[in-house]
């Protein structure tokens, strides 16, 4: 009866996640907000700074700040804002599905500090005279025109000042030297004068009437070259206040709508691609344990959105990203969990005791494993802009979510089955072959092995040490005489990327540029038939001309236009937060190293992973792809990744050191090293395969902004599965082992720190 109820109670969990998992999740996905990359909009950073002279730029006057712009942007019907302070003195403004960009970006970059003015520019009164959400369009009743009205809070006030103007009249003085009139402004700044701006096609002054009687009223119309649409949005902007501050752009992001819905639907076509190809990849390697682990990993999917949705979460194509690559990686604790299982049935252990046993010397290399890229995607969360802090929340929140459903969801799907005793003499639904099977009664100690081959990989030790040399010092010279093609993100200036149903051509491109009075530092054709293109520019383009951009590309072209601007002072910030994440995360990595092993795990597990950086480099040095700030995320990843590979590997040498106790020859301790290298082989390989797997879909399948990202990774991951199985054990092994005779290897387990002591 026990048997058969554990078996039901599995059924019937698997049951109710399905039908949880099958009624939810398309809801959940529809509603999780998305970024300005997946549907498009604009993101702009400003620098802010005062109007009053002598004024600080403190907390309260950003919050101020930071509820106008709120309020401006819920006129505009936006309900997927995000804006936000950033350090002393600067806010991020993220708008994902702005139809009408340009009405946008003038409603959030005026600071709509009204002004009624003689033609003098002395002030007769400001926004201070106006009703709060007194503003409103209307129109004229002689012209029939779009007008805006205002509400004004003291008549008196403006009785004196029509009653002056008016005193001033002449109606023999054409206009503009008429000394009668009153003159609007919005956003008047010293310097600015109407004897200049009214000889200008575009003045920047909203309206000058003639003032020829007193008016004691408290209603005050706006007469100008209005549209229905411009009158609206005039109101809006007065009726939202003034900002109490001016707001530079230093770098902005617009993202046309059909280049994002392309971008989403390759990506999450490429997601499904991939987690698909892994699910069958794990059933296929490990059997039952394999089905157990596609169930889990479907709740983990599951449960990362659900929470990502929960937090109010922004999804963006880094995001997506970093949900494939979590479920390659969350694979990782199922495969050192049934790794460890088939070696003690290999051992002749009961399938009972083989799990018990398995998954309690798995936990603590799962552990060490997870916080390490963990500590990675922390360092980038810190450091890192807007959308490399959505990659690291969704990182962070796939490994907390995968660790959680790898080791509990596992254990107890798995137990329900062990525990009946159903799988009691079947081995085989573990992958395990009988005559694989040791004798319990045989004491000898079996040699582990990789694919029924044995392998000395210790005794190769050099000629791994000569190839990485070589290596090195081939990716020197490449990046000494290519260099690296650093992206507008650390050298400033502008980036246009098209995305055309239609194959582009670049001289009709750089015909076009000329007509918008713009030259581009190069010019590159992305896709299969050169539908896609990329331009570069040293300059920065103004906020202005951004939309003329987009609209000259849409008409003549037919392309969906991405457009970033990075100022000078944001590159110089994104280069040395770059290598301010870099340099933390590998000092952490190595103090924890150290802390959990010894100082010469932590001086190797280092050397291990600049290897790794500096193959990414080489590689992107070489091929010229663009090197932009979403690399250095992935770098980071991929310390992450490296390490927890190399850990899985330290722990298995610690382990297996603690059962020698002593030892006294290089010999024995190469031994020992191979061991465990060969035990965590077959881990490793498949680790990274069903890695590769999610990295290789979003690469092939994804969009293509995604491009240099997936290669950084793809890159990544070889170097680093090859520095831990081939670079890092074995230098600790020459080390460790130089003065091996006159200081033999001891293991003591002590309560605080574990590792082999001298």
């Amino acid at each position: 009866m026990k048997t058969r109820g554990r078996i039901v109670a599995f059924f019937l969990i698997v049951l109710v996640l399905a039908g949880t998992i099958g009624s939810t999740v398309t809801g959940i996905a529809k509603d999780i907000n998305l970024g300005l990359d997946l549907q498009g909009g604009f993101e702009i950073l400003y620098e802010v700074e005062p109007v009053e002279d002598g004024q600080e730029t403190d907390r309260a006057l950003l919050e101020s700040t930071v509820r106008i712009l709120n309020e401006r942007v819920n006129r505009l019907g936006i309900s997927e804002a995000n804006i936000d302070i950033e350090g002393e003195n600067r806010i991020r403004v993220q708008l994902a599905g702005v139809e009408n960009q340009e009405e946008a970006r003038e409603l959030l970059s005026t600071s709509a500090r009204l002004s009624f003015r003689n033609v003098d520019d002395e002030k007769l009164m400001d926004g201070s005279d106006v009703v709060q959400g007194g503003a409103s369009q209307d129109f004229s009743q002689q012209t029939n025109e779009p007008i805006v009205t205002l509400q004004l809070k003291d008549a008196s006030k403006f009785r004196d000042i029509t009653s002056e103007l008016s005193s001033k009249y002449d109606p023999a003085t054409p206009f503009p030297q008429r000394e009668d009139l009153l003159v609007i402004w919005m956003d008047y700044q010293e310097g600015d004068s109407f004897d200049e701006e009214v000889q200008k096609e575009d003045s920047k002054y909203v309206s000058a009437a003639g003032v020829d009687e007193t008016l004691n009223t408290t209603n005050v119309m706006i007469e100008g070259n209005f549209t229905v649409e411009s009158a609206q949005r005039l109101a809006d902007i007065i009726n939202a206040g003034s900002l109490p501050v001016n707001m530079t752009e230093l770098y902005s992001n617009t993202v046309g709508a059909q280049f994002g819905e392309q971008a989403l639907d390759k990506t999450v076509f490429a997601g499904i691609v991939g987690i698909g190809i892994v699910f069958l990849f794990i059933m296929a390697v490990y059997r039952f344990p394999g089905i157990i682990a596609a169930i889990n990993l479907s709740v983990y999917i599951f449960l990362v959105l659900l929470v990502f949705y929960l937090m109010n979460g922004v999804l963006t194509l880094q995001g997506i990203a970093a949900l494939i690559l979590g479920v390659g990686m969350a694979v990782d604790a199922n495969v050192i969990t049934f790794e460890r299982i088939k070696e003690e049935l290999r051992e002749g252990k009961s399938v009972q005791a083989a799990f018990k046993t398995g998954s309690k010397n798995s936990l603590r290399a799962i552990v060490d494993a997870n916080i390490t890229t963990l500590l990675a995607a922390s360092v980038l969360f810190i450091f890192g802009t807007s959308s490399v802090k959505g990659f690291a929340t969704m990182l962070i929140l796939s490994i907390v979510v995968s660790f959680l459903t790898a080791v509990y969801g596992t254990r107890l799907l798995m137990g329900l089955w062990v525990k009946s005793k159903f799988l009691k003499n079947r081995p085989g639904w573990f992958g395990i072959k009988q005559k694989d099977i040791k004798d319990i009664a045989d004491s000898t100690e079996r040699e582990p092995k990789v694919f029924n081959q044995e392998l000395n990989v210790t005794q190769h030790r050099k000629k791994f040490f000569m190839a990485s040399a070589l290596m090195v010092v081939l990716g020197g010279i490449a990046i000494g005489l290519f260099q690296l093609n650093p992206g507008i993100d650390f050298t400033s200036g502008s980036r246009i990327q098209l995305a055309a149903e239609d194959s582009l051509n670049a001289e009709e491109i750089e015909n076009g540029l000329e007509e918008l009075d713009l030259e581009a530092e190069s010019v590159v054709l992305t896709g299969d038939d050169n539908e896609g293109a990329i331009l570069r520019y040293d300059q920065v383009i103004d906020e202005d001309r951004i939309s003329e951009i987009q609209t000259y590309f849409g008409e003549n072209f037919n392309a969906d236009t991405s457009v970033s601007v990075v100022s000078p002072i944001v590159g110089e910030e994104l280069v040395k937060n770059a290598l301010y994440a870099v340099a933390i995360a590998s000092i952490g990595m190595i103090i924890y190293v150290t802390l959990r092993f010894e100082v010469f795990f932590g001086l190797t597990a280092i050397i291990a992973l600049i290897h790794d950086a500096f193959f990414i480099l080489a590689i992107f040095s070489l091929t010229r792809i663009e090197f932009d700030v979403t690399i250095v995320a992935a770098i980071l990843t991929i310390i992450g990744y490296s390490i927890n590979d190399t850990i899985v590997t330290f722990d298995r040498i610690r382990e297996n050191l603690r059962k020698k106790k002593r030892i006294r020859s290089f010999k024995e301790l190469a031994k020992t090293v191979n061991r465990s290298l060969v035990q965590t082989m077959t881990r490793s390989i498949n680790t990274t395969v069903t890695t590769m797997i999610a990295v290789l879909a979003f690469l092939f399948l994804g969009a293509q902004s995604i491009t240099g990202f997936a290669i950084a990774l793809a890159v990544g991951l070889l170097a680093g599965t090859y520095s831990s199985l081939f670079l890092a054990s074995q230098l600790w092994l020459v080390w460790r082992g130089k003065n091996i005779k006159e200081k033999p290897v001891v293991f003591a387990k002590k309560k605080r720190r574990e590792g082999p002591q001298v």
